[in-house]
């Protein structure tokens, strides 16, 4: 744990790809680019919805999920994929694009400065997740975020 009492993200460097899911689980899928981030919203909100998230937790939910897709296809690549799964009671959401970085250490760990226009979207997700695992490396990166369902 941190200052914050959120738990730090899992950082993973190791060739990127898309990490396995677990056998017998359905998972809806997207492809999107900056265009579409209102239907990649209205998408994740209605798994949400369908998943069982409570109506008032709905909107911090897409804060996090609009955040990660932004980022995907802003400084990742021109498409993304956003993959929304259920597994032990809770909603997951996967964002994977081809794009590849290898920050120092795991992001979204310091709050931005107080008066910063860029570079809080994955600590604002950090903060309203349950956990946040980031996959990066050659062959692109992946973003999961776990939230907690009632």
């Amino acid at each position: 744990m941190n200052e914050d009492e959120v738990p730090p993200p899992r950082f993973l460097v190791d060739g990127g790809g898309i990490l396995p899911l677990p056998s017998g689980v359905t998972v809806r899928e997207v492809t999107f680019s900056v265009g579409d981030l209102p239907d990649v919203r209205d998408f994740a909100a209605l798994q949400a919805r369908r998943a069982g998230m409570a109506e008032d937790a709905v909107g911090d939910f897409l804060v996090a999920v609009n955040e990660v897709a932004t980022n995907a296809v802003t400084h990742g690549a021109a498409k993304a994929r956003l993959r929304v799964w259920c597994d032990e009671g809770d909603l997951f959401i996967g964002v994977y694009d081809e794009g590849h970085w290898v920050p120092e250490e795991p992001p979204g760990m310091v709050a931005p400065h107080d008066y910063s226009t860029s570079g809080m979207g994955l600590w604002v997700a950090r903060r309203l997740t349950k956990e946040l695992i980031l996959r990066t490396g050659a062959n692109g990166t992946e973003l999961i975020m776990r939230f907690k369902l009632p």
